[in-house]
């Protein structure tokens, strides 16, 4: 998961306190307030709710799970391939008159 300029804790404060800002006080005030672009905590609240359940989407764990997935498919693809190939590579040298031996 890429964490860009900001480290995640100070991406966490600041989700919060937009979370539980007053009435009144807009997401514009907060981003400059804290320096940041207000684009930029949006993404950060959606994401947040996203990871608590609140919107849907797919959370960093599920994410990880599933690029890790996708790398043991490919591995496990790889493999398939090699014992496909070898498994034609001994059948061919098995057969009688092609070089294989004879009892």
């Amino acid at each position: 998961m890429c964490a860009g300029p900001y480290p995640q804790e100070f991406r966490d404060d600041v989700v919060r306190v937009a979370q539980n800002r007053e009435d009144g006080v807009t997401l514009e005030q907060i981003a400059a307030d804290f320096g940041i672009h207000p684009m930029t905590l949006q993404k950060w609240i959606r994401k947040a709710d996203v990871e608590a359940g609140i919107k849907p989407g797919t959370t960093a764990a599920a994410s990880q799970e599933l690029r890790e997935a996708k790398r043991r498919v490919r591995l496990l693809e790889q493999e398939n391939e090699v014992l496909r190939r070898a498994a034609a590579y001994l059948s061919q040298a098995n057969l009688p008159g092609k070089g294989g031996t004879r009892s």
